[in-house]
């Protein structure tokens, strides 16, 4: 198949079936998505001689109310209480091909710290021969004027130990004694779930589409089965493999059902899983971080090769009233 940026032409076997040209780096030759690595994996650390010591505003974090991965970081900041301690921008849900910008408008500013009209413009200050993808969230440095850190997945858990003598000490989404079980059900939600909704949704191959979907609904189920009996995912209390799922099941009716094609079910079929987002988005500093606008215009209008209309729907019409069905449960 001959693929162009505006249209594909099929070859004579046909499997490939279309292109995502916003990420075509991450696309294999057999039509499946794999994400990038995270170029910066520096690290804020209270111990030793760390050249990024948890200093109260020291730290911004530059982040999309529509991003997943982003909205990580906004629900561990909020509920370890560093709203004063790490500041936050959020930029605009619409991402042209320049990437990430900075803009006035609904729920997102200019840069406050930098001036900078592109987020873009960060990842080069920090290293100028950057030609990746440019991703939030990010975590800024003010003082050395550097990225410290764009993996989520380290910056909640920065968030989560390195600013204690700053923020609720007292609250700790990743306790020792669990760790090993979180590390499991992170495993298999990011490969699943996570990450699996983009591996459909941005799949170029019949193949690769069945296999992401049919995984992702496998592990549905199986999450499904657990949370009849528990509220939480582990130890039977709110930990980071909570947080970490919340931003997908949050997004996955509005989103990941019609645009990225995750529709064997939807979430509101699914009476445990259902009932365990409405019960997180009412649990406090969670809720107030999801914008459904950004997330909405955020997809529908920047994934032009799977919307190329930019038509943004008008439902489906969520209420995520409180589920008082789980109370019970702990």
């Amino acid at each position: 198949m001959v693929i162009r940026q505006d249209r594909v032409v099929p070859d004579k076997e046909g499997q490939v079936l279309a292109q995502a040209p916003q990420y075509p780096k991450e696309a294999t030759s057999d039509g499946a998505f794999r994400r990038q690595d995270s170029r910066f994996r520096r690290r804020v650390e209270s111990k030793g001689r760390s050249p990024f010591p948890p200093d109260p505003g020291r730290y911004h974090l530059y982040v999309s109310y529509a991003c997943p991965w982003a909205h990580r970081t906004i629900i561990t900041r909020n509920l370890k209480k560093l709203q004063d301690v790490v500041s936050m921008s959020v930029v605009d849900p619409i991402r042209d091909e320049r990437g990430w910008a900075f803009r006035k408008g609904e729920g997102h500013t200019p840069d406050p710290v930098n001036g900078f009209d592109y987020l873009a413009e960060a990842y080069l200050a920090s290293d100028e021969s950057f030609d990746g993808r440019v991703t939030v969230p990010v975590l800024w440095d003010r003082e050395s004027g550097t990225i410290v850190n764009n993996e989520s997945s380290e910056i909640i858990r920065m968030l989560n130990d390195a600013f204690n003598d700053h923020g609720d000490g007292s609250v700790d989404l990743y306790p020792p004694e669990l760790r090993d079980e979180i590390d499991r059900v992170n495993d298999l939600v990011y490969h699943t779930v996570n990450n699996g909704v983009y591996k459909a949704g941005f799949a170029i191959s019949q193949t690769a589409y069945a296999e992401a979907c049919l995984a992702l609904f496998r592990t549905l189920d199986r999450l499904e089965q657990g949370l009849a009996t528990q509220r939480f995912l582990v130890g039977n209390r709110l930990t980071e493999a909570d947080v970490r799922l919340f931003t997908t099941l949050v997004r996955f009716d509005a989103v990941y059902h019609g645009h990225f094609k995750c529709n064997i079910r939807q979430l509101r079929d699914y009476p445990n899983l259902w009932g365990y987002t409405r019960d997180l988005y009412h649990h406090p500093g969670i809720g107030e971080t999801v914008n459904m606008d950004h997330i909405k215009r955020h997809y529908y209008v920047t994934h032009t090769a799977i919307n190329p209309t930019g038509v943004v729907p008008a439902g489906p019409d969520l209420k995520f009233d409180p589920s008082p069905e789980r109370t019970y449960l702990g």
